[in-house]
């Protein structure tokens, strides 16, 4: 319980910042993020996607500590809450928070909460890098690939799926349900990661993400070219990777922005202001 507490304390205090909101280019690409998206949610469902990723999120945050640098947490919401803010989730709030970890990774909940590691931030050269991580995270949560995956609704028939029943209950037998369902999501996002579809459907939602709020998306791209020659390297072999293979999703991104219109897209990288708030 304490965990769940500590979560909601520090990523609740998000909500007085006004989010970063930069120029878009063209409102085609906010359009078209939209579009990719199906949200059928009715408020049950909602509370249920909440209070299911609220929980998640404090396992990680049982594994993992926030790191201690305010400025940056606050920067790292500006950045991710104008992303959301072009999302098609305005049904929930978004939350994001630094994990004190010194692998590159980042993980999503659902119900708006979002961790990055502060071994992906020192990793980054620019805003943009910054924002494509997020929207990618950002990205399933809009698209609902855990409550998908777990079926998870507000009333349901299914003792997996109706966690709002399950939550009022008593029974020991829902509390297991619960309890199995949590820890199934936990293992998906730290250790077997999400499938290779959601995977490229979160890039492709990322990049139009990116354009709509005017970042360069090809900055995705280019974080993940780096990232993947340092693949070899010790410092983030202490972590199992929960994506799909690097160059697969950089030959599928190649394949979007052309697709979309995103090859040739000059939006800024933010690199002067990232440098204020980088890792060193």
């Amino acid at each position: 319980m304490k965990f769940r507490t500590l979560l909601t304390t520090l990523l609740s205090t998000t909500l007085v910042l006004s989010p970063f909101v930069a120029n878009a280019e063209d409102e085609n690409f906010r359009v078209r993020a939209h579009q990719l998206a199906v949200n059928e949610n009715t408020a049950e469902d909602i509370d249920a996607e909440v209070e299911f990723g609220k929980t998640i999120g404090a396992r990680i945050l049982g594994q993992y500590t926030v790191y201690d640098n305010e400025k940056l947490i606050r920067y790292v919401n500006l950045v991710g809450r104008s992303l959301a803010f072009n999302s098609s989730r305005n049904d929930i709030d978004f939350y994001f928070t630094v994990l004190d970890a010194d692998f590159i990774n980042a993980y999503s909940t659902p119900g708006g909460y979002v961790f990055i590691t502060k071994g992906a931030i020192a990793a980054m050269k620019n805003e943009a890098e910054l924002a494509a991580v997020l929207a990618h995270e950002v990205a399933h949560i809009s698209e609902k690939h855990i409550v998908k995956e777990f079926k998870i609704k507000g009333t349901d028939k299914s003792a997996t799926a109706g966690i709002s029943q399950l939550l009022g209950s008593s029974s020991s037998s829902a509390k297991v349900a619960f309890s199995q369902a949590v820890d199934n999501a936990v293992n998906m996002l730290l250790s077997k990661g999400f499938k290779h579809e959601d995977e490229l459907e979160s890039d492709k939602v990322a990049m139009l993400l990116m354009a709509s709020t005017g970042y360069n998306p090809n900055s995705l791209i280019s974080f993940l070219e780096r990232m993947k020659s340092k693949s070899n390297k010790a410092e983030n072999k202490e972590h199992k990777p929960t994506h799909p293979p690097t160059s697969s999703r950089i030959n599928a991104l190649k394949s979007i922005a052309k697709e979309e219109g995103l090859d040739r897209i000059g939006l800024p990288v933010g690199a002067t202001r990232f440098a204020e708030y980088a890792i060193k």
